[in-house]
């Protein structure tokens, strides 16, 4: 399942000792929409083992400044709480689960 993260959210959400993915996006964005279905299949595949979230660049400002997001679509990829990998750009689903299945 896809979590749908806020500012208020994001550090609990990373207070985890699993993988965390965060599909930071724009409503307005072509390549975010292209971007979310791929999202949603490996929120499922991984459902238990990895934690998958999607935020919306314009609500989280803060954050978005904080990881310094300057292209949409960008995935981050958490283990412990700090970043460990990015992705810029529409990518295909194995470079997603390529990048999970490192952090496990």
């Amino acid at each position: 399942m896809t979590i749908h993260v806020t500012e208020e959210q994001f550090a609990s959400i990373l207070n985890t000792d699993k993988p965390v993915l965060v599909d930071c996006s724009a409503t307005w964005c072509g390549p975010c929409k292209a971007l979310a279905p791929i999202v949603d299949e490996v929120a499922n595949e991984y459902e238990g083992r990895a934690v998958v979230c999607k935020m919306d660049v314009e609500e989280c400002p803060e954050i978005s400044m904080q990881y310094r997001i300057r292209n949409v679509p960008t995935v981050l990829f958490f283990k412990n709480g700090e970043v460990k990998d990015k992705s810029v750009g529409l990518v295909q689903k194995a470079t997603l689960t390529e990048k999970l299945d490192a952090l496990m």
